[in-house]
């Protein structure tokens, strides 16, 4: 996958080898999706499939639902859709190979696409969950354009086969003419949609058949067939379903690795989340296709070999996962060597050491001590008030890997706290939620610092900061929406100019980057017809190739 020269390795004999095993256990995947296509839902099967929990979270009907594990946040509880970003470690065993699963569950929504980019920053492959009666939605879409400019594999999972749907041939032809990634089904429903009674495994040629358990909330027993068999057990639907795989050989759709690994064909499969169905077969794919940890590439564009000295970057930022503790716990992904409790670090942006005592292993909310960790996986570390989404971290060796960019925001509101006394409290919430990459916080000398602007790519980010100033921060505040829609970077020698603009205003970003704001694109384009001297550049935009 990687093009780029690998840097100079620094680490041999014994050592580099343990790095190199413990790197090829790993495999570190997002799970993408549109909202309601069973995200969350497939992250609580497969957990429960790999036997980390017992008894799956997402139990229907209203009087027993509950929340995933995944989904810790009051609103996302309330809401039942993902709002945030989280990782869960686990191991993994299947035909002999053991191995540690980190799968970050990301948020859903198309509001949160910057929370989602950063998720796939840290990531080696992903799963993309597709609804089998709405096919490619747009915020799927957008995703798979973020996935394929980063070269990151893609699993294509075909969900929520219990219930009525399309043709599955029909889904494989959308996304072969929609998106250019050909579809390679591993496995091929064994009933229509609406009648799922198992899947065909093309690689084997056998039948599994599944068995439906109380809501769904432990994992389906599966029964296996030769095709003799299957054709007792499942009779016309068998025959179908081998008739239609027949047509995907003759058509060439079987699984190619390197076509894969070059994000040009996706390993396919067929599942219900919610039933537990198929969800087995998605694990031993991940397991045995997606690829380990390999060289991350650093901002000189060489590739840092899993082998080298250790080195990690920041890929997200998140305070407020226990009451009881006002801590913020950075996550990182480790690129490369090994990680072990109490190392002294360099932060890459500052120079500092940076001493990781309190270093921590995710599963959720939940959290516990971390001794050591190796390529691919994601530490939480505590306390970490000095480190941003972006950053990097490295021992002995220098390293920097390159920058998360903001996205484009397209909404804004001027912040007011609502209660005079809680000055103090107001500003530092301010603070951390711009640290974390909540919602971009702007000001300017005209507005100055009681009355900074909240910047987001959607509304809901606002809902987000607002309940967090309120519940976690102590300090309630007003939202008033502003007329912008679109925003620009502009050069400090132009600021001046811009700012004197009608339906105009220039603002600066904490990173020192100037933006200007105006009410809708159509007077962006009249501005720039009528002053084409003063350079107006983009942002990266949700979904941008």
């Amino acid at each position: 996958m990687i093009d780029n020269p690998p840097a100079p390795s620094a680490v041999r004999g014994p050592a580099a080898d343990r790095i190199s095993a413990e790197a090829r256990r790993r495999r570190t995947f997002a799970v993408i999706s549109h909202p309601d296509a069973g995200k969350s839902t497939l992250t609580e099967a497969l957990v429960l499939h790999a036997r980390v929990i017992t008894e799956a979270g997402a139990i229907h009907g209203k009087a027993g639902r509950r929340s995933t594990v995944s989904d810790w946040m009051e609103m996302e509880k309330a809401r039942g859709i993902s709002i945030t970003s989280t990782a869960l470690q686990f191991p993994y065993s299947t035909h002999g190979q053991d191995c540690v699963i980190n799968l970050l569950d990301t948020p859903g929504h198309a509001d949160f696409s910057e929370d989602t980019y950063r998720v796939l920053t840290a990531v080696d492959c992903a799963v993309m969950l597709i609804d089998a009666a709405k096919g490619l939605e747009p915020q799927t879409l957008k995703l798979f354009q973020v996935c394929r400019h980063r070269r990151i594999p893609i699993i294509t999972v075909i969900n929520k086969w219990d219930r009525p749907g399309r043709e599955p041939l029909e889904l494989v032809d959308e996304i072969t003419e929609r998106i250019g990634l050909r579809p390679t089904p591993l496995t091929w429903p064994v009933g229509v949609a609406g009648d799922f009674k198992g899947v065909l495994d093309r690689r084997t040629g056998t039948y599994v058949k599944f068995t439906r358990t109380a809501g769904g909330a432990t994992a389906a027993p599966e029964e296996h067939f030769d095709p003799e068999g299957a054709r007792v057990s499942a009779g016309d639907d068998w025959d179908r379903a081998v008739e239609e795989s027949e047509l995907l050989e003759a058509d060439g759709a079987d699984y190619d690795r390197e076509t894969f690994l070059r994000c040009e064909s996706s390993p396919m499969l067929f599942t219900s989340a919610a039933l537990n169905f198929g969800v087995n077969q998605l694990l031993d794919v991940l397991v045995e296709l997606a690829p380990p940890p390999h060289g991350q590439v650093d901002v000189e564009g060489h590739a840092r070999s899993p082998e080298e000295p250790f080195s990690a970057f920041v890929f997200k930022v998140q305070a407020g996962m226990d009451s009881a503790h006002r801590d913020r716990i950075a996550y990182a992904r480790v690129c490369s060597g090994t990680f072990e409790r109490g190392d002294v670090l360099t932060h890459a942006a500052t120079g500092k050491p940076f001493v990781t005592k309190y270093a921590q292993s995710v599963f959720g909310q939940q959290r516990t001590t971390l001794d050591n960790a190796w390529p691919g996986d994601v530490i939480g570390l505590a306390n970490a008030n000095a480190l941003r989404p972006g950053d990097t971290l490295y021992r002995d060796v220098p390293v920097v890997y390159p920058p998360i960019p903001s996205f484009s925001p397209e909404h804004f509101s001027v912040a007011r706290g609502t209660d005079p006394s809680k000055h103090k409290q107001f500003r530092r919430g301010i603070e951390q939620l711009e640290q974390e990459g909540v919602v971009q916080v702007l000001r300017s000398d005209r507005r100055g610092d009681q009355a900074p602007v909240f910047a987001a790519v959607g509304p809901m980010q606002f809902e987000v900061a607002t309940h967090r100033m309120a519940t976690e921060l102590s300090a309630p505040i007003s939202l008033e929406p502003l007329p912008y829609t679109v925003a620009r970077i502009v050069d400090p020698e132009d600021a001046d100019f811009v700012n004197r603009q009608p339906s105009a205003e220039v603002l600066t970003r904490t990173d020192g980057v100037m933006l200007a704001l105006f009410a809708t694109k159509w007077r962006l384009e009249g501005f720039q017809r009528d002053n084409p001297k003063v350079v107006l550049r983009s942002l990266v935009a949700a979904g941008d190739d």
